[in-house]
């Protein structure tokens, strides 16, 4: 991950709520204001337009304006048709979902009570403080849009916003939230203790288990094994989550890169966690710029798979799931990614992830598809297909969890129909060797929404449903 925008960089941006076409799926790669994003691509522009034209044509037989059209399940379905417009056939979509009124209404609220278990997401603290985000807040209003809002509280990440836009904006049905650990502790988002007390909070209100919580693991760092103790005496976490490549936003000064298969550093932690019974490990992998070599000396190994095999082979009790599917490419088109794999079948990191079970014969490592997915379906689903494919190939569709990292993406709902419509292009299929992902709703899609997060984190899904579809989320979802 890279540096804050510099002023210079700042002077080639507009905020996305003034640049970005407003339509039912993004038409660029966004930034969450850490990162300078790529340029819009030709081909992201031209699906841009058409999802206009479309909407000038289809909204009247709706009776809808544009902007209302766009939001509904009708203009969803036309950005997709879109999508097929300038990328090919990578969507499941008829025309007549965006232009006969009701279908996609039908459609959408057929599948409106499927499992989704979102894998990974997250809001800030009340008192996140960081100087960088609150000045790019500020230099926005006073440069770009003097009416927007929440330029001194980060309110668009916080608390109130992320149960708004994870489960009332979106299917999902129950979140997984999660932290990150920094060198400097000022940019923590969430304690391990404010993750327990959300989850709490959420849980009470809602009541049913709407929400599950990480509790964050820092090797290296004074006193984490002692934290670990307390953390399964008293906050109970769901699940953990930890980053071998110590701090995620900028290469470590202080040394806190560490590797899973480190026997006298983890070890120790694995054989707490497997006595507890909280025995899925959740880690961040990928993610790096195109330069990582040179912008990351001496850490980007960190954040591969090389790793992740031993632990696994070891600790065969413990569940083992790569966030970002390790994918190395981060917000950057994947054009580069995508002729790499045309020309060679591996796609960096992701790859060797999807591997490791047939050449170490375990069972145990799982992907998680946050990031990796939402950028490649914008800036081309045929990537995203080439990657859900190669992970379900290698790994099996019982090892792929769900997950957007949403706040940092807005509302998650686009991101779960892309999935549910995406297929794996016939001649792809056949060149190497990936099976079809089938229905929204069939066995693949379903295994990776929801079924596999489930099997490890002890929800039955029936009765999860059950439960969720009569708890006060659900009738506040109702009314809104």
């Amino acid at each position: 991950m890279a540096h804050y925008l510099t002023d210079a960089e700042l002077e080639r941006t507009a905020p996305a709520e003034v640049a970005s076409f407003k339509g039912p799926v993004p038409t660029q790669i966004v930034s969450n204001g850490e990162f300078n994003p790529p340029p819009q691509t030709q081909e992201q522009r031209r699906v841009e337009s058409r999802v206009d034209a479309l909407a000038g044509d289809l909204a009247p037989r709706h009776g809808l304006s544009r902007r209302q059209f766009l939001a509904s399940s009708a203009g969803m379905a036309a950005a997709f048709l879109a999508m097929n417009d300038v990328f090919g056939p990578i969507f499941d979509v008829q025309r007549a979902e965006a232009a006969t009124p009701g279908l996609a209404d039908a459609r959408a609220q057929a599948l409106a009570g499927q499992l989704i278990v979102d894998a990974q997401t997250h809001f800030v603290r009340d008192d996140f403080k960081q100087e960088g985000l609150l000045d790019l807040a500020k230099y926005a209003k006073q440069h770009w849009n003097r009416g927007l809002w929440g330029e001194s509280t980060l309110a668009r990440y916080k608390f109130e916003n992320y149960v708004k836009e994870i489960f009332v904006d979106s299917d999902t049905k129950v979140a997984l939230l999660s932290g990150a650990p920094f060198d400097d502790p000022t940019w923590n988002l969430l304690t391990n203790d404010q993750i327990a007390t959300a989850r709490a909070a959420i849980n009470q209100i809602a009541g049913s288990r709407r929400l599950l919580g990480h509790a964050v693991f820092t090797p290296k760092k004074a006193g984490w094994l002692d934290e670990v103790d307390r953390a399964i005496a008293t906050l109970k976490p769901d699940s953990w989550k930890g980053y071998t490549i110590g701090d995620p936003l900028f290469p470590s000064k202080q040394g806190s890169y560490w590797w899973l298969d480190d026997e006298k550093l983890m070890y120790p932690f694995y054989e707490k966690i497997v006595k507890a019974g909280i025995t899925t490990v959740c880690i961040h992998k990928g993610l790096l710029p195109a330069d990582y070599e040179k912008s990351w000396p001496g850490v980007w190994e960190y954040a591969t798979v090389r790793d992740v095999g031993k632990a696994a082979k070891d600790w065969p009790q413990i569940n083992f799931v790569m966030y970002h599917a390790a994918l190395r490419a981060f917000l950057e088109t994947p054009s580069a990614a995508l002729n790499e794999f045309e020309q060679t079948g591996r796609i960096k990191w992701a790859t060797d992830l999807a591997e490791i079970p047939s050449k170490l014969g375990v069972k145990n490592v799982y992907a998680e598809v946050g990031t990796a997915f939402a950028n490649s379906a914008v800036a081309d689903p045929r990537f995203a297909a080439a990657f859900v494919g190669t992970l379900v190939r290698g790994l099996g569709a019982e090892h792929v969890l769900w997950g957007t990292d949403s706040l940092w993406y807005g509302s998650p709902q686009w991101q779960i129909e892309a999935l549910r419509r995406l297929e794996i292009p016939e001649e792809m299929q056949r060149k190497h060797g990936f099976a079809p992902l089938g229905p929204a709703d069939g066995i693949v899609k379903s295994a990776i929404f929801g079924g596999n997060a489930a099997r490890l984190y002890g929800l039955h899904v029936k009765a999860v449903l059950g439960e969720i579809g009569n708890d006060q989320v659900a009738a506040i979802k109702a009314q809104y």
